[in-house]
């Protein structure tokens, strides 16, 4: 029992003591707590104050700003109104002024006037008095006056305009001469006029017996099928390819070149060979015409132009290569034309096509000038491209200035010596005549002017024309030849009709 009330009793003092020992604990933070408060309010206010504080001296700095800038701005204004009276006392000043001027030039027009007066009094008593003298009128002295000054105005000036004239025809004179001199010599190229053969290098003497062929096969076949004469001589390690056209003769050079690379040289190669050099050609042509159009500096023209231009290079007229003519003219038309400041370029693309007619008037019915026309129109070329092209041999009007620059090149690029040869074209013409005549026949599938213009070959369709029918085509030309060209001694009309059976093994 006492045991229980101890424990009883030990409780309640355990709890009693836990009780006040909380309270203890709790009145400890509490003043803590309080005092954090107190110390954070005292912050607060000390941090207000300084706040405060600063925004008064903000307000003063601010206050005083502006009362300077109400200084400055007032002074600015006392300036302003004191330049602005200044003024005004100039502006009374000068009005004052310019009253007395206008009270002053009213004295002294009214003088003005007064002597005016006496003038005339004293004009009208000299003119009566002269009048008197003279013994005429006042307007017949002044149309006697007139009459002589006339006269010996219209003498001086005659004098003036004749001498203006020889003065200006001979500066125009020396400065033309001086433009072609410049022109000419800053473009200097070598002339060489075209012949009507090549030489053909052979790497060695035996390969003539090869293109010689079995009975003259070989080169029968290639005769016939580029249209040239192949010339075998004693010459060692060469041989002649003889024709009027530059390309057949081209051509016939690669085909040569070809064969030998080969080694195989029969009728069957040659066809093949030569078809490959008559595409190599078109290849080649295409690089010519480019390469004269970068040399000229021209950008613009379409890729058939640059082939028809291409085409000139193996074109030639009196002897002289067309194309190296053409670009010859583009150097000299383009120097000309900037010396009297013309259009350069118009000037430079109209001598380069100006014989670009040529390209196909074997083709082609028609003059070079209206051939070189239409393709320049149907290639959408610059009109005045056409007008300043289409006067150089004078069949049109010169349109433009630039027509005189291309007709003036045209003349010295031909004239110039050693450029052309007249007889070698005129031979060259009459190769071409004889060709065509040949060829107008119905039945002949080519036709080829060979020895030099002495002996014209006609390849006929077989199934047009029989055996008996090719000699009556070699008279009907021979005639014809006979009626329409003059010639040295005699052409032999040579008529090969040949006939193949082609089948096939499948």
């Amino acid at each position: 029992m006492d045991q229980n009330l101890l424990l009883a009793g030990g409780l309640l003092f355990g709890l009693v003591a836990g009780y006040f020992i909380r309270q203890a604990i709790s009145v400890r933070k509490a003043n803590s707590l309080e005092q954090k408060i107190r110390s954070q309010v005292k912050e607060a206010k000390d941090e207000a104050r300084e706040i405060i504080l600063t925004a008064k001296d903000k307000a003063a700095e601010t206050f005083e700003e502006i009362k300077k800038e109400e200084l400055g701005r007032q002074d600015k204004l006392d300036k302003r109104e004191s330049y602005l009276m200044n003024k005004e006392e100039q502006l009374e000043k000068q009005t004052q002024q310019l009253g007395e001027r206008g009270k002053q030039l009213e004295k002294e027009r009214g003088e003005l006037a007064g002597l005016q007066e006496e003038t005339k009094r004293l004009w009208e008593e000299a003119k009566q008095r002269l009048e008197k003298t003279a013994g005429m009128s006042a307007d017949e002295a002044r149309n006697h006056l007139l009459e002589a000054i006339k006269r010996d105005y219209d003498k001086n000036l005659a004098q003036a305009v004749q001498r203006l004239e020889k003065d200006y025809r001979d500066e125009v004179e020396k400065k033309t001469l001086e433009i072609i001199t410049t022109a000419l010599q800053r473009y200097a190229r070598t002339h060489i006029a075209e012949l009507t053969t090549s030489f053909f290098t052979l790497p060695n003497e035996d390969l003539k017996g090869k293109i010689i062929g079995r009975e003259g096969r070989n080169i029968k076949t290639l005769e016939r099928l580029t249209g040239v004469e192949v010339i075998v001589d004693e010459t060692p390690e060469s041989i002649v390819i003889s024709s009027f056209d530059p390309m057949r003769r081209e051509i016939a050079k690669l085909a040569l070149e070809r064969l030998i690379r080969d080694g195989r040289i029969q009728p069957a190669k040659i066809e093949e060979k030569v078809e490959e050099a008559r595409q190599e050609i078109n290849k080649r042509i295409q690089e010519i015409g480019e390469a004269a159009v970068y040399e000229l500096g021209i950008v613009d023209f379409p890729k058939e132009i640059i082939q028809l231009l291409g085409r000139l290079h193996f074109r030639t007229s009196y002897g002289q290569n067309v194309l190296q003519h053409s670009i010859e003219m583009g150097h000299i038309a383009g120097m000309i034309a900037a010396e009297l400041n013309l259009d350069v370029g118009i000037a430079k693309k109209a001598a380069l096509v100006h014989d670009i007619g040529k390209a196909i008037d074997h083709e082609v019915e028609g003059t070079h000038i209206e051939l070189g026309r239409k393709l320049l129109k149907k290639y959408n070329i610059d009109e005045r491209v056409i007008k300043a092209m289409e006067a150089h041999h004078d069949d049109y009007p010169h349109a433009i200035p630039e027509a005189f620059v291309v007709t003036a090149a045209d003349v010295l690029s031909g004239a110039r010596p050693g450029a052309r040869r007249d007889t070698v074209e005129n031979y060259l013409k009459r190769l071409e005549n004889l060709e065509k005549i040949a060829a107008g026949f119905e039945g002949v599938k080519s036709a080829y002017a060979i020895s030099g213009g002495r002996e014209i070959r006609l390849f006929v369709v077989p199934e047009k024309i029989d055996d008996f029918g090719a000699f009556q085509l070699a008279r009907d030309v021979a005639t014809k030849i006979q009626s329409e060209l003059n010639y040295p001694g005699e052409i032999k009309v040579n008529v090969i009709r040949e006939m193949r059976a082609v089948e096939y093994a499948r």
